[in-house]
């Protein structure tokens, strides 16, 4: 990674739920030109459909990034997957209406499914300007 993020999200669907087998997906929305793979050659897996590709680690099968189909250009990598992770919090929680009861992020923007369209060049300029990480 060689850009900051734009965004940082806690997805809280039942999908991210099984692939991370965890109460929710930590990512970072990197722009696709500050993201490459250094080391072997990533597999399709997890959940498939038209929206978005998952991308696993050949060796282990630890799940390492998505290409959402609907936001050309970017890349959502697992945040976990980052040498360092003491300045990464969410933002904003996405499908909070499949959020496990005790799942807390400390976000400070929830929405029930992604952000509408029409918010998401307001949400990248907030999250700019936030200091909560």
């Amino acid at each position: 990674m060689t850009t900051a993020p734009m965004l940082t999200a806690a997805c809280h669907c039942r999908g991210c739920q099984k692939m991370a087998s965890s109460a929710y997906s930590l990512t970072m929305m990197v722009p696709e030109d500050g993201f490459r793979v250094t080391s072997g050659e990533p597999v399709l897996g997890g959940l498939k459909g038209e929206d978005v590709k998952h991308f696993f680690c050949p060796s282990c099968f630890t799940w390492v990034f998505s290409k959402p189909q609907r936001i050309a250009g970017f890349v959502n990598l697992r945040a976990s997957m980052l040498d360092d992770t003491s300045d990464i919090a969410p933002f904003i929680e996405t499908w909070t209406d499949e959020k496990l009861p005790f799942a807390e992020t400390g976000a400070p923007k929830g929405f029930p499914k992604f952000p509408p369209p029409d918010e998401f060049g307001s949400l990248l300029q907030a999250f700019a300007a936030w200091d909560g990480r």
